[in-house]
């Protein structure tokens, strides 16, 4: 399910409620502490790949805007904006409007004063990092998953997270330069296009990075991505042999939701290498591969999958549980029932801890060769293996 698109149409600290204020003071969302030994340091790239025209805009190279966060040696810094000034004031309109959050126009939200917990251009920690390739979601951006991002780098994981130009919500590029969605449709046809766009900006990272980044280790490479982008990360997976294991956080595998029913080539194909199915609910149905309410690609695909496989699933969780509004919501004046639409029922801290836990286990695990018990069984009662 498309869910930012969708919308449209229809741990332990920082997470908990803010009081909704009489006054006019700004409310300003508190980023959830990293839960990794590391600082961070963050950095952008404007990535241009001359040899490719963009789909969405054939006049134009294919550009893109990648955020790299990395283990760091102090803890010490200017910490990084969530977004850039002018995109947080467009994109803070859009996530305040009746199709989103739905917020009150008092108090006003600080968009542009929210702060992660990664300082912007920290020296990187001496060593070889592994490289774990981000996707957002379907229209999304590559900043509403800012924390999870930056978690799974303070285990020590340089994390390469990319906005897909002209599809997500809102790009900005060096200079203040906006570039919106051009997605006025979830065609068939347009959500091919989206996919295998998707697919090219990664390997595009993937063949560009290491010239720029030496420290990075591009022997021991994962993909995860939420939604649409853990559709993108299993189908990279399939096209790119370089990415070892990958992550499909609540992703259907298809190209379309509704009556027709068009399942990636990956379904069908199958991967030998190990991908992680992390699903939540979508009201009394869940997102599985034994309950096909949602989708039949998880289904369709699992007999297929002939490496490594758990699908695990986060009880109470929504779509967006796996996104920054997990931590964001509770902090503003949302109504109960949107934020429960949105973010499900779920404890926001307790949700956070069985994500920072199982993200780093699993990367561990098939990146580093670290054994762990947390795929033999679920420590928390929030989440479980679904056989």
């Amino acid at each position: 399910m498309h869910l930012l698109a969708a919308a449209t149409l229809v741990l332990v600290s920082a997470v908990a409620p803010a009081p909704v204020s009489e006054s006019s003071l700004p409310v300003v969302p508190q980023m959830p502490a990293l839960s990794g030994y590391y600082p961070v340091g963050t950095t952008d790239f404007h990535l241009v790949d001359t040899s490719r025209p963009d789909p969405w805009r054939p006049d134009q190279s294919r550009e893109l805007m990648v955020t790299v966060s990395y283990p760091a040696t102090v803890h010490s810094g200017q910490t990084a904006p969530w977004a850039t000034p002018a995109a947080a004031a467009a994109g803070g309109a859009i996530l305040s409007s009746p199709a989103f959050f739905d917020l009150p126009p008092e108090p006003p939200v600080a968009w542009g004063d929210i702060r992660r917990h990664a300082f912007a251009g920290a020296p990187v920690r001496p060593g070889r990092w592994p490289v774990v390739l981000f996707s957002p979601g379907f229209q999304s951006t590559r900043e509403m998953h800012a924390n999870v991002v930056d978690d799974l780098a303070s285990h020590g994981y340089a994390v390469v997270s990319v906005s897909h130009t002209y599809e997500s919500m809102l790009v900005e590029f060096p200079g203040g330069r906006l570039a919106p969605s051009l997605i006025t449709n979830q065609e068939p046809a347009t959500m091919r296009t989206a996919l295998d766009t998707r697919v090219a900006d990664l390997r595009f990272v993937l063949d560009t990075l290491p010239g720029r980044l030496p420290w990075l280790d591009f022997t021991r490479v994962g993909a995860m991505g939420h939604s649409y982008g853990g559709f993108t990360a299993a189908e990279a997976m399939l096209h790119d042999p370089r990415i070892r294991a990958g992550i499909d956080v609540d992703g259907p595998l298809e190209l379309t939701v509704g009556a027709t029913y068009l399942p990636g080539d990956v379904v069908q194909q199958g991967l030998d290498r190990p991908l992680l199915l992390f699903g939540g609910d979508f009201g009394a149905a869940e997102q599985s591969h034994v309950d096909t309410t949602v989708t039949r690609s998880w289904a369709e695909i699992w007999p297929n999958l002939r490496g490594w496989k758990r699908d695990l699933h986060l009880d109470n969780g929504a779509h967006h549980s796996f996104s920054d509004f997990q931590w964001l919501l509770p902090q503003l004046p949302a109504t109960p029932q949107r934020r429960a639409l949105i973010i499900g029922a779920i404890d926001p801290t307790r949700s956070l801890l069985v994500q920072h836990t199982y993200y780093p286990a699993f990367f561990g695990l098939h990146l580093q060769g670290r054994w762990t018990p947390l795929f033999e069984t679920s420590c928390f009662p929030e989440a479980r293996f679904i056989p």
